[in-house]
């Protein structure tokens, strides 16, 4: 019986270009397993979606990706829109990795890359984790609205190889522009909430932006989200919370509240600001988010 070909997508911009110097070097590591390997290298945004998709739908089963969090999102939305199954692997090459943390993924890209080398080649029982969908998009680790949202769009904008301290520098400028609090409406599993908020957080890992641990309960494989909404609050209100927010310990603050919830309905009085999985979505006045409960496998 043939052994089946590994299709390996790598998004040369990840980690403001780190992605690209290491594409030799993870081909390389890939190559020395005991299976015929085809790359692929995305040239925009959306393209590695596209061609993961018709990877799959062209019979390919064995789906391996190099970047970020926004190649997992791409990777994902593209396996979740195929005709066909088919198993992810992620090598962590981006700035934030955050799904690599929630799936117990080493940031060691080399010795990632050897690990799933090792596990493709013994051709290990995959595992399954959570997706999430909201409106006609797939997530693979949280969609945020509201103003962790716009410290995204802030920080995307940026072109500085700062790392993770990019989102920090969009905090204080997020800040700085004016807090907005929509008003939102929040139903999940039966109970309806009303009002202004500053951002509303729907977690299947415990990480965003790569510092920020604002999940720390959430698991991607547990079948619900961790919702955690927060009303609004006053600049210097952020900037004592920042230190919780990275470390997880700004549970049981009061303007935090937290549930764990499987579906849930969000309608804003205007648009607002949301990403999926860091990626900037267009602005939105309604968010049907539900969850997926281990649709993704992943080697």
């Amino acid at each position: 019986m043939p052994v089946e070909t590994v299709h390996l997508f790598l998004n040369p911009a990840a980690g403001r270009g780190r992605a690209n110097k290491r594409c030799a070097r993870i081909r390389e590591l890939l190559g020395a397993g005991d299976f015929p390997l085809e790359v692929y290298l995305s040239q925009r945004e959306g393209d590695l979606e596209e061609r993961v998709r018709q990877c799959v739908d062209g019979g390919g089963r064995r789906i391996v990706t190099a970047g970020g969090d926004g190649s997992v999102h791409e990777a994902t939305n593209g396996i979740m829109r195929a005709r066909s199954e088919a198993t992810l692997g992620v090598i962590p090459t981006g700035t934030g990795n955050d799904f690599a943390k929630a799936a117990g993924i080493t940031l060691d890209w080399e010795h990632a890359t050897r690990l799933l080398a090792d596990r493709i080649a013994a051709n290990v029982q995959s595992r399954t984790v959570d997706v999430g969908k909201m409106n006609d998009r797939y997530f693979a680790n949280g969609a945020g609205i509201g103003f962790d949202a716009r410290v995204t769009r802030i920080a995307r904008s940026y072109r500085l190889p700062m790392g993770d301290l990019v989102y920090l520098l969009a905090i204080f400028r997020g800040m700085a522009e004016g807090i907005a609090t929509p008003n939102m409406r929040i139903i999940s599993d039966g109970d309806v909430r009303t009002g202004p908020i500053t951002l509303a957080n729907v977690a299947s890992g415990p990480w965003i932006g790569g510092m920020f641990n604002l999940a720390p309960m959430a698991r991607n494989d547990d079948g619900h989200f961790d919702l955690l909404v927060v009303e609004p609050v006053s600049r210097p209100r952020i900037l004592a919370l920042l230190p919780k927010l990275m470390s997880g310990k700004h549970m049981g603050e009061e303007e935090i509240t937290h549930k764990t919830v499987t579906r849930i309905l969000i309608e804003a009085d205007e648009p607002v600001d949301c990403h999926l999985d860091g990626e900037m979505q267009p602005m939105q006045t309604r968010f049907e988010i539900e969850i997926l409960a281990g649709m993704l496998h992943l080697f």
